[in-house]
């Protein structure tokens, strides 16, 4: 969420000159493996973030020296060569940047670099595509059949069921994803393409069903250009904003196009790690039926947060009405004329808050601490409109552009990217944001006014995009307490710590969710838990995003502490993007490809 950064004419030749000398610079150091050279094309301020291609990780490195220090250890593995301009993916956003392409001794990378002075300032490097592994696409795409008289011929059909009847009982995968939402999916897609074996587990009847089984006004924020599935985009006429049964269908349409081995109705019940043997041993019950599962890579795509975490309050033993996480929020139906607390104030809480209005429920609102609040139509204008919309598509911006683009800022500086964004927003929509701090409404726009996306990308939680909510806090329909905490219950009420009390049919805990490593602790041991430590956060030392400072997300599509365990989630564009980068690290692993891994992350935070 982000715009480009400049809208200044490019002049062509500017680029070609500026960027193909600090190429041929930079190429002619790393061959001569002259680390002083190379870091010497760096200003002062640099950051080089690696997706997989030189570290086979996902880090930032920070500064000319943490460059020198990288390629002291990398260089002879990854042997980098053939660094040009990407001419293909067209012209960069400013006369100092460019789109850029080169070869690694295992693999081929795509990237961007933006220059200051002459010097690089940022450096994007990703891989591509594994030498000798590339997908079967375009050019290599499979055949379908096999032309002749072949005698005992099997159909595609019948290969598939083999395939499908034998995975995980004669055969066993090479991967193993536990969850099969949109991360899991999309992943799955990545490796089936890369000719990983892997299964898909998920306890759902169906795929989408983690969707499907949500409240029933529940959909997407994000709009249909930031969202595409790999390999298969929604159609032209796809709604801006999917609403969640059909986003359902879709997955559950795209796991069956994409020939995905999906576990349905299958529960996974333990894992743990063999040091000696190199696998895992995972322990399913699919349809009542207990089987053991031995792949050598385990990936916990449980989204990107971890179990919901429910408040211990004093008295929830003796409510009388209903109460429920807002993850297990059934919808307003069975709520119509009831009184209704929702605790809590971000996407969740409004969301559920307007819904129960909507069928004629008596709502309160507690809200216990601030929470940014973004209208979309300026979100979409201001903060998506340059790379993910229908006018960004109409003057050529792909969605893999889009994507590198996003991915070209280091997180170190992402903020100093978004703060005008959001301070448009801000202007932009004073009256619609005065009105809701009149109501009592707590508002902030981030610890640094860098708004959303950080507090997203920072602590997973603070934030609502408003698509009507607000304006019924706004005028009072949604009741509101600010300020406050919920001290206890009675049998039919809560009290609030100003002394106030609500009476309640229904009280929906609308209060978010802990670490994704809290599934590790359940499903492999607090121990492994513990080694692994916290998922997602910047360690940017604000609000709920503890330093010291990471660089970038905490465990997410990289190795991890624990061997062969990774952890995939986030938003449909991150389980699009990522999961590339995560599947090319698993493929390399299947294949006996050499894998060190550059900069494994410390553990700073246990949960």
């Amino acid at each position: 969420m982000t715009e480009t950064t400049t809208e200044r004419a490019v002049d062509s030749f500017a680029t070609e000159t500026a960027v193909t000398k600090w190429l041929a610079d930079f190429e002619r150091a790393l061959t001569a493996r002259d680390l002083d050279a190379a870091a010497a094309l760096f200003v002062k301020d640099c950051y080089w973030r690696d997706l997989v291609a030189f570290t086979w990780n996902i880090i930032t490195i920070e500064g000319p020296e943490g460059v020198r220090k990288m390629l002291a250890q990398t260089l002879d593995q990854v042997q980098p060569s053939g660094f040009a301009v990407a001419e293909e993916l067209g012209a960069a956003a400013a006369d100092t940047e460019s789109w850029i392409k080169f070869e690694t001794s295992v693999g081929r990378g795509i990237g961007h670099l933006r220059l200051r002075d002459g010097q690089a300032w940022t450096l994007l490097t990703t891989l591509n595509d594994l030498k000798g592994y590339e997908e079967p696409k375009h050019d290599r795409r499979p055949k379908g059949t096999e032309h002749g008289a072949i005698p005992n011929r099997q159909t595609w059909l019948e290969q598939r069921r083999r395939e499908a009847e034998e995975l995980g009982h004669v055969t066993q995968p090479y991967a193993v994803i536990v969850g099969g939402g949109q991360g899991g999916i999309a992943l799955g897609a990545r490796l089936r393409q890369l000719g990983v074996p892997t299964i898909i587990v998920d306890r759902h009847p169906r795929p989408g069903d983690a969707w499907r089984k949500r409240y029933k006004s529940l959909t997407l924020h994000d709009p249909v250009w930031y969202d595409h599935l790999p390999y298969i985009d929604f159609p032209p006429n796809w709604p801006v904003f999917s609403p969640k049964d059909k986003i359902a269908d879709w997955l559950e349409m795209y796991t069956r196009v994409m020939e995905l081995n999906y576990w349905d109705s299958t529960e996974c019940k333990s894992a743990s790690y063999d040091e000696a043997a190199k696998e895992w041993t995972v322990a399913v019950e699919r349809g009542g039926v207990e089987t053991t599962l031995r792949p050598k890579q385990l990936v916990l795509a449980t989204g990107m947060s971890g179990k919901p975490s429910m408040p211990n309050i004093e008295g929830m033993d003796v409510f009388t009405g209903d109460q429920h996480h807002s993850s297990q929020h059934p919808g307003p139906d069975a709520y119509r004329g009831k009184k209704a607390v929702v605790i809590g104030s971000n996407n969740s809480a409004h969301d559920i808050c307007a819904a129960l209005w909507e069928v004629g429920a008596d709502v309160t609102m507690v809200q216990r601490s601030s929470t940014h609040v973004a209208r979309s139509e300026s979100l979409m204008e201001l903060g998506l409109g340059s790379l993910y919309s229908e006018s960004a598509v109409e003057s050529g911006m792909t969605t893999q552009k889009a994507d590198l683009t996003f991915a070209s800022i280091p997180y170190r500086l992402l903020h100093v990217f978004q703060i005008p964004v959001y301070d448009a927003i801000r202007e932009r929509d004073a009256e619609f944001y005065a009105r809701l701090e009149k109501a009592g409404f707590m508002l902030d726009y981030g610890d640094d006014n860098s708004g959303l996306f950080m507090k997203y990308l920072r602590r997973g939680s603070g934030y609502y995009i408003d698509v009507g909510a607000s304006e019924l806090v706004a005028n009072g329909d949604i009741k509101l307490e600010s300020g406050v905490d919920v001290v206890r219950l009675t049998e039919k009420a809560v009290v609030l710590s100003n002394s106030k009390t609500l009476p309640a049919d229904l009280i929906v805990y609308a209060t978010g969710y802990g670490s994704m490593n809290g599934w590790a602790a359940d499903l492999i041991s607090p121990e492994v838990a513990a080694k692994v430590g916290k998922c997602w956060g910047l360690g940017s030392g604000t609000t709920k995003d503890p330093g010291p400072w990471e660089g970038e997300l905490r465990n997410m599509w990289k190795p991890t502490q624990q061997e062969a365990l990774w952890f995939h989630g986030g938003n449909l564009h991150q389980s699009r993007h990522y999961s590339l980068f995560l599947a090319l690290q698993l493929k390399a692993r299947l294949e006996g490809i050499s894998t060190p891994v550059y900069g494994l992350q410390e553990v700073h935070h246990l949960s």
